[in-house]
């Protein structure tokens, strides 16, 4: 359990993180348990960076993490996650477990290097001849729980690659698993949205998700 003392220690380390390196340097404590899902940021510095401030929810990663076993996580650092407005972020995970092993709280570092990212285009400009390999697509931080609910829709769909009129139920069972182990179904209410997005029922929703 993620105790004030604990809360208190990881604030500080946040706010001589976020001072050294100044104000594009976000620094998010969120406290894991089932009863906040939608609401675990306890602890932010810089929170412009992603427009997100103390109660707001989880990002992809976070969310994620929530999804797995504890046992299977592990320290993820250095990076590329992007935000809802476009920003480009170098980021690092850290995962803190309870005595038991579980998942206790998760400490993020995101570095906004928009600017930086365009300084090197512009220079490489000058000394490159030829042209640069295009870099896979990085993380999402969204700016609220349904922004992230919408972006793993719509990731899922291109997944697929055909609109929800032309899939198939092999198409849909593809996609509705794949939600199931980005942890889509931790949301709220998501089953309802989900169900309607992809025009099926609730019972079939769920059977998708069993399915082999």
């Amino acid at each position: 359990m993620l105790s004030d003392d604990k809360i208190a220690f990881l604030t500080q380390i946040a706010k001589a993180l976020a001072g050294q390196f100044g104000t594009n340097c976000e620094i998010v404590l969120h406290k894991i348990s089932g009863e906040n899902i939608e609401n675990t940021i306890v602890s932010i510095e810089n929170g412009h960076v992603s427009s997100r401030k103390i109660g707001d929810g989880p990002s992809q990663v976070v969310l994620e993490a929530i999804k797995k076993k504890p046992a299977e996580l592990e320290d993820h650092v250095n990076y590329l996650t992007r935000t809802h407005d476009g920003k480009i972020l170098k980021s690092s995970t850290v995962y803190f477990k309870n005595d038991d092993g579980s998942l206790d709280c998760i400490f993020a570092i995101n570095y906004d290097i928009t600017s930086l990212i365009a300084a090197e285009t512009t220079i490489a400009s000058f000394i490159s001849t030829k042209e640069a390999e295009v870099e896979s697509e990085p993380g999402y931080i969204p700016q609220n729980i349904n922004e992230l609910l919408a972006d793993l829709i719509d990731e899922s769909v291109k997944l697929v690659g055909k609109p929800v009129a032309l899939m198939t139920k092999e198409d849909k069972i593809r996609c509705v698993q794949f939600l199931n182990d980005k942890g889509a179904f931790l949301v709220t209410k998501s089953g309802d949205k989900i169900a309607n997005f992809f025009n099926i029922s609730k019972y079939t929703l769920y059977n998708y998700i069993d399915a082999k």
